[in-house]
């Protein structure tokens, strides 16, 4: 009698415990504690007396009894190094006004089959860096269910995402497969709330009109939009041009930087079926000259004394790249006229072209000299996207990657009730 005693005191201690380590309040308790050292799990029960009453998860009425339950099974944080286990009969009430309904536990979000706790370590993992498919073979789960939790916070976060303060946007296109396949971000570009606002599986006129609707849903007024940065996409200039109508557009510099390399490189492709010196210096040209490895300063050297016709090239894109230096506000527009006269008088048919584009297009490109935004900081965000990318090998489903990318570039609130009402996760 007295072994039996202090064994089913011990169990108690034990059982108290672990309800202090869980956070139970009544009327749940823990009935039995079962560790298996072969099986490397801790597994425990949760119950509430007979008699228990519940509010009702609608209304909140107190008082109701059970109805009837069902046993469930959730997994919990790992108890050292071993797989731990949660099991609860869930019981249902009967509410006077809603009928019967489902007691909300208070270890567990609703429908989930992980703990809360779980739950923000997983998303905790993923923001560190580790995909989905990692997490699942750490916690020793399928990234099925990894990939249900990680969609079920951010579609959370994004639902209230409040937009209301965003007057300046960023949109630009990242590849998301080989091939021609893309996504389209919008980002809000104000300095201190840079963040993703919105990710498209297009690239079209339309994925603009899909981003104005998103964007009320989140309280944001179009209208109040004061400046858009883009690429010159005719499907971007038409989108803006249509759904965003009062914002003032900006070609972003790091494009027509871009455009300006594209065309030293036509130079440099036409006049090297002439010239085979020019064979194998094709990332001479496109880089700035301080961005040279030691070899290609070895090489650049040696050819930048030739009288090419791609050097003459090259002195453009960087006198153009000069032109948009922050120092340039006032001259800017005076400075990229001369430049576009020079490129027509040097006779390099893709710097005249560049010239007649810059024309075309001229007051999106000015703009910049009075709004000064551009998508410097997107480009930093599509190199993230594609270094997660590769981390997962690709993926196959665009909506995973686009549960990705809010995830770590959205700065969504992740509620996560077992923390403290005033605790959100946030990247």
């Amino acid at each position: 009698m007295y072994r039996r005693g202090v064994g089913w005191d011990k169990s108690m201690q034990m059982n108290e415990l672990f309800r202090v380590a869980l956070g139970l309040d009544a009327p749940w308790q823990v009935t039995k504690v079962e560790f298996s050292e072969s099986d490397g799990k801790l597994q425990l029960w949760l119950d509430f007396p007979a008699g228990s009453t519940f509010p009702c998860p609608v209304c909140a009425k107190s008082g109701c009894g059970a109805y009837d339950t069902e046993e469930r099974t959730w997994r919990h944080l790992n108890f050292f190094q071993h797989q731990t286990l949660l099991h609860a009969r869930q019981p249902r009430i009967q509410c006077p006004e809603h009928g019967v309904k489902t007691v909300e536990v208070p270890w567990a979000r609703p429908g989930s089959g992980f703990t809360l706790l779980m739950e923000a370590f997983i998303l905790l993992l993923v923001q560190g860096g580790m995909t989905a498919a990692q997490v699942g073979r750490l916690i020793g789960e399928h990234d099925t269910r990894i990939w249900r939790v990680l969609q079920h916070y951010v579609q959370d976060g994004r639902r209230r995402a409040d937009f209301s303060d965003v007057s300046l946007v960023g949109m630009d296109e990242t590849s998301r497969a080989r091939g021609h396949s893309y996504i389209t971000l919008f980002m809000d570009l104000m300095p201190g709330h840079r963040r993703v606002l919105f990710v498209c599986p297009e690239r079209d006129a339309q994925t603009v009109g899909f981003f104005r609707e998103d964007f009320v849903q989140h309280g944001g007024d179009p209208d109040a939009i004061r400046r858009v940065c883009m690429d010159m996409s005719p499907a971007f200039m038409k989108g803006a041009a249509e759904h965003l109508p009062h914002a003032q557009i900006t070609f972003d510099p790091f494009h027509v930087a871009k455009l300006a390399g594209e065309a030293v490189d036509a130079v440099r492709r036409e006049e090297q079926k002439r010239r085979p010196e020019l064979k194998g210096t094709r990332y001479l040209w496109l880089k700035n000259e301080w961005n040279h490895t030691e070899k290609q300063a070895e090489q650049w050297a040696a050819i930048k004394g030739c009288r090419l016709e791609t050097g003459r090239a090259w002195l453009l894109k960087s006198a153009l790249q000069d032109v948009f230096l922050p120092e340039n506000r006032v001259d800017g527009p005076a400075l990229l006229t001369k430049w576009c006269a020079w490129a027509q008088r040097s006779r390099l048919v893709p710097m005249l072209e560049l010239a007649r584009t810059l024309r075309r297009h001229w007051t999106g490109v000015v703009n910049w000299f009075d709004s000064q935004i551009s998508n410097g900081v997107l480009e930093a965000i599509n190199g993230l996207v594609q270094a997660a990318k590769r981390r997962a090998r690709g993926y196959r489903n665009v909506n995973h990657l686009i549960t990705m990318i809010y995830l770590l570039l959205g700065k969504l609130d992740f509620h996560l009730p077992t923390l403290s009402p005033a605790v959100t996760h946030t990247k």
